[in-house]
């Protein structure tokens, strides 16, 4: 049966993004789609390269709706999800607002009051590969971050059988369009371009995600989580250094081999998760919902080194939302998200 889907806050890059999407999905019905600043105007007016997925821009959602993607930002969302949910409308909120089980953790790195805290029990944390079976029963769904998700896939699996201790290293680059389409100085090109630099090095608010999901099935982890912007449209790379446990392994090449068989036999059946014999690149990602993960042990420190790459405005975005929309839907999980990466 289609699923009939609105967007609210088309006029951003996950929401454009969204509607790309949605065009070559065989089961859905783009109905509605708002962005109040550009009402009234086509989505060929403000996106000229979705002329051929045009549709009016409306203040607020009209017609009759299965299921909204909300992409705006955090506390807007909330306050949006409330009276859609209680319509019975399915919700996939692509901001902050529902992917912190803690409130008050919420709080201190939002610096705001939740507006609807009573929901966050219901919500879901949209990662697929960790809870598919809750996210296909779910009304609404937490669309993780885009560092947390390249993050959390390229680590979940030694956390969840104890080869890492508690400390690690999270070292995380962006591509320009994770900061959103706002205008802004530190992303203007004079600003960005042949320039690269660490940003929220006091503490980023996807840093809670990481401990929360990492911290499922072991001890909490209180990694350090440093983010990076790259003078790239799209795409993030994460870098994560851990130490192996003491008598885990006998040697560095037992563990190189017996972590990489881990992984493979993880992700085995993860459609979206790709194990890769050399060090990925951010390219390899660019327009499709893949995460590519590369492991190996320093053979000088007995360190493992995890590489994940996504693209930011897919797997950590758009895509990721796509690809719960079909398990909530009881479509297959890779309809409309099938596709090779844009190169060059």
């Amino acid at each position: 049966m289609t699923t009939r889907v609105g967007i609210v806050n088309v006029t951003g890059y996950a929401g454009s993004e969204l509607v790309r999407l949605l065009h070559g999905h065989p089961e859905t019905e783009l109905v509605s789609v708002t962005g109040r600043s550009a009402a009234g105007q086509h989505l060929s007016d403000v996106f000229p390269h979705l002329a051929g997925s045009d549709m009016l821009i409306e203040e607020e959602l009209s017609g009759s709706l299965d299921l909204v993607f909300l992409s705006l930002p955090h506390k807007a969302s909330a306050v949006i999800a409330t009276p859609l949910l209680e319509q019975g409308i399915k919700v996939i909120d692509l901001s902050a607002d529902f992917r912190l089980k803690n409130l008050d953790e919420y709080e201190y790195w939002y610096e705001t009051k939740h507006p609807c805290p009573e929901y966050l029990e219901l919500a879901v944390y949209g990662l697929t590969e960790l809870h598919r079976s809750e996210i296909s029963c779910a009304r609404l769904i937490g669309n993780p971050g885009c560092y947390p998700t390249a993050a959390i896939l390229g680590l979940y699996p030694v956390v969840k059988e104890g080869i890492i201790g508690p400390d690690l290293i999270i070292d995380a680059k962006s591509g320009v369009s994770g900061a959103g389409r706002t205008a802004n100085l530190g992303t203007q090109f004079s600003e960005i371009n042949e320039n690269f630099f660490a940003y929220s090095v006091k503490g980023h608010r996807h840093f809670p995600e990481i401990v929360q999901e990492l911290s499922l099935s072991t001890e909490r982890l209180i990694p350090t989580f440093l983010t990076h912007l790259v003078p790239m449209t799209r795409g993030i790379m994460v870098t994560a250094y851990a130490n192996i446990r003491e008598g885990m392994f006998g040697s560095t090449k037992v563990a190189t081999e017996r972590i990489a068989e881990i992984y493979r036999e993880f992700y085995a059946n993860q459609p979206f998760v790709t194990m890769v014999h050399n060090p990925p690149q951010t390219k390899e990602t660019w327009g499709n919902n893949h995460c590519l993960i590369y492991t190996t042990v320093d053979e000088r420190t007995n360190r493992l080194i995890v590489i994940s790459c996504i693209d930011n405005l897919m797997k950590g975005a758009a895509g990721q939302a796509v690809q719960n929309m079909n398990l909530m839907q009881g479509y297959p999980e890779v309809m409309g998200l099938d596709t090779l990466a844009v190169y060059p």
